[in-house]
């Protein structure tokens, strides 16, 4: 009976080990593109130095440089007892889901991504609603009647990006030409602005006069195409108009800054749960970016009809279609 209470008292100070790191070692593991990708991983980097500015708490990052690192580091982290670990980036699933069952007392947050197991949470954000504002933006302020859509990989996450643009460009442009193009088919596509460039300046040579690009750091170059031919782009995940004032339209943000914050915050509450968590304009989780940077470029009224399409998006008027539920952009 002794050898029992022991082995009992013993597995009670390791749950509450476990328990205690789950709300005092917190980590993040970045996708390949880094944490100054100025987009995506960016954004997330900035709700972890906010957290940091606000608890004092150190957070543990990781940076991989290739696939293979992914894992690497999540079971790194995971076996030194960081918890909860956020993982940045639908690529990091296969990843994060292997780590995840070999450490069923470890919580892991992933972002862009849904992972069903008892110690993973889900993060998910209604792209298509967001991606719709800046499409509708574009339409009203693009004098060719043509736009461009630039994303990283051709995959459902960024056919919900282009497919809610393109409803829209539709919505303000009914006969409005959307020209859309994928950069390429690897991690590696989300940090090519050499690519990102010469794809934007034969849209632009197609006739597109504004270019919404969803493909990371890859849109720096599509930014600076756009700046050297006078046209117009939208940004992406961060508010990327600071990058080039005048040139950029808008930028359609994704608050991962927020969720990263958010996962912290409940975990040091001991409120951290599993699950599927979404985000869409009626949460603030994705919006369009309005400051001193683009401001001159929306007229009152393009400001009055966003806020209305915004309005009616949220209260169920307007219906934006998800191209995740069926893999196809009804429109």
């Amino acid at each position: 009976m002794k050898g029992v209470f022991l082995a009992s008292v013993t597995a009670l100070a390791m749950s509450a080990t476990l328990a205690h790191a789950a709300t005092d070692k917190p980590a993040v593991v970045y996708d390949q593109a880094g944490k100054y990708d100025k987009s995506f991983n960016e954004g997330v980097y900035n709700g972890v130095l906010k957290y940091e500015k606000d608890t004092g708490q150190q957070i543990r990052e990781f940076e991989p440089k290739n696939e293979a690192q992914v894992e690497q580091g999540l079971r790194r982290l995971a076996q030194r007892g960081y918890s909860p670990i956020i993982a940045v980036g639908y690529s990091m699933s296969a990843a994060t889901e292997k780590v995840a069952k070999d450490f069923p007392n470890i919580h892991f947050s992933i972002i862009d991504s849904v992972i069903n197991l008892p110690n993973v949470q889900s993060i998910v954000f209604k792209e298509q609603e967001g991606s719709f504002l800046v499409g509708a933006l574009a339409a009203m302020k693009s004098k060719t009647n043509t736009v461009g859509f630039i994303g990283a990989i051709d995959v459902p996450l960024i056919r919900k990006f282009s497919c809610g643009y393109r409803q829209g460009v539709k919505y303000i442009a009914p006969n409005d030409k959307v020209i859309v193009n994928f950069v390429g088919s690897t991690g590696a596509a989300f940090s090519n602005p050499t690519q990102g460039s010469e794809l934007a300046k034969s849209q632009f040579s197609q006739g597109a006069d504004v270019i919404f690009a969803a493909a990371g750091g890859t849109g720096i170059g599509v930014y600076q195409a756009a700046a050297d031919a006078g046209k117009y782009a939208i940004g992406v995940d961060s508010d990327q108009n600071y990058l080039h004032p005048g040139v950029m339209l808008t930028s359609m943000v994704k608050r991962v800054d927020q969720a990263a914050y958010n996962v912290y915050k409940s975990a040091a509450a001991g409120d951290w749960k599993p699950g599927v968590v979404t985000l869409g304009l009626a949460d603030n989780g994705v919006t369009w970016a309005l400051d001193k940077y683009n401001e001159k470029l929306i007229t009152p009224e393009m400001k009055a009809k966003m806020d209305t399409i915004r309005k009616d998006i949220i209260d169920g008027k307007i219906k934006v279609h998800d191209y995740s539920v069926d893999n196809s952009c009804n429109m």
